[in-house]
């Protein structure tokens, strides 16, 4: 949706907290444990199921899927929905014989080999990117919040924009590609946030009407024909009126990727709280962000990040209990406590790396944990 008068309505009458998961996954050859264009046929197979007729989606390549879990009223609600979601899914993929992983690159599959899924939206966009788009074999995570007030949706937005490379670091679970060690904590950051254009670390838009500006600009130059096309790091939705963020990479284990979600949720409610209560913000330029931005790749927790106000380092693994804190109060309120892993997926991969294993029996320990934890975890707030 396009229309900024219509969006502008969709975020004046959306409701606060409300909660919406999204999660993709590689399908897989499960003898070669090779990307494997079957979507196609996973999605026939789940229109028979009411909950994956509904939550199952394609993203980009016929050898990813992705599960959504509609609209929670709250985070718990959401997680509970995901939760279903993931066992159909696994039951279904089973069945079909195939295998399902959840880092963020594959390790060994080429590009070249990958096909993009009969839809409109998705031949625009490789017809439009061309390289950029058929490079980008990567799977995520994404966390929808409801926050009433397009002014204040933008402003949450703002706010986001310097805890963005905090939440990659956390996240980094993509230390391979192209059947090498990539050498970065997120490989897939590197090629598709860093690659795609209108991504990444948005400018600060200051309120509504500097975003609006900005979507009517894109629109009277044929920059964009959707809402879709601006890929940035965080956005308003324009049509479920949340704020949306996108940074982070998929999580091998369900109980990963649940703390992580059950985080960026805590996050953004954080942002609005802050907002309402006036709290004082700075909007650091671009350039800043980026400082951070590039370290979250590069070395994930295992670096140094920056503390932008005060203008000094501190060590990257402290990020989790950082970001607790600070929200806190929005955790209380929503009834929140994410248990944060002591390492995130990349260190847990290069860690097996040095310690003797090949890059393949690495990626086969990842997936046997995917198999196992989201085919049957108990999953709780």
């Amino acid at each position: 949706m396009l229309d900024m008068a219509r969006v502008h309505e969709a975020f004046e009458a959306s409701t606060d907290f409300t909660v919406g998961i999204e999660e993709e996954f590689a399908i897989l050859d499960p003898d070669t444990l090779s990307l494997d264009h079957r979507f196609e046929e996973l999605k026939e197979a789940a229109q028979t199921d009411p909950v994956l007729a509904e939550s199952v989606a394609g993203e980009l390549i016929k050898s990813e899927i992705e599960i959504r879990s509609g609209r929670g009223e709250s985070f718990a609600d959401a997680v509970e929905r995901q939760r279903d979601a993931r066992l159909r899914l696994f039951r279904l993929a089973a069945d079909l014989g195939v295998q399902l992983a959840a880092t963020g690159t594959h390790p060994w599959s080429p590009w070249q080999d990958q096909q993009i899924i009969d839809t409109e939206h998705y031949h625009r966009v490789a017809d439009g990117l061309q390289y950029v788009a058929w490079r980008n074999n990567t799977f995520s995570l994404h966390v929808h919040m409801g926050v009433r007030g397009a002014d204040r949706a933008v402003r949450v937005c703002d706010r986001l924009r310097p805890v963005l490379p905090e939440l990659l670091a956390l996240s980094a679970n993509s230390p391979f590609l192209d059947a090498r060690n990539s050498g970065l904590h997120s490989a897939r950051t590197q090629i598709f946030t860093k690659s795609f254009p209108r991504c990444g670390i948005p400018d600060p838009f200051g309120g509504w009407a500097g975003y609006a500006d900005y979507v009517d600009f894109l629109i009277a130059t044929n920059s964009i024909v959707e809402q879709t096309q601006i890929w940035w790091s965080v956005r308003p939705h324009h049509s479920f009126g949340t704020v949306e963020l996108r940074i982070c990479d998929a999580q091998t284990s369900a109980a990963d990727s649940t703390a992580l979600e059950a985080l960026i949720t805590a996050c953004i409610a954080q942002a609005a709280l802050d907002e309402d209560e006036g709290v004082p913000h700075e909007d650091p330029p671009p350039r800043l962000i980026e400082e951070n931005f590039w370290r979250a790749i590069r070395y994930g927790l295992d670096g140094r990040l920056i503390d932008l106000p005060r203008r000094e380092e501190f060590a990257a693994a402290a990020v989790g209990e950082r970001l607790l804190a600070w929200t806190a109060p929005a955790r209380a309120e929503l009834g929140i406590d994410p248990a944060l892993p002591e390492e995130n997926g990349a260190q847990r991969q290069r860690r097996a790396l040095a310690g003797g294993a090949s890059m393949e029996e690495v990626f086969a320990a990842e997936v046997a944990q995917t198999q196992r934890t989201y085919a049957a975890e108990e999953v709780s707030a």
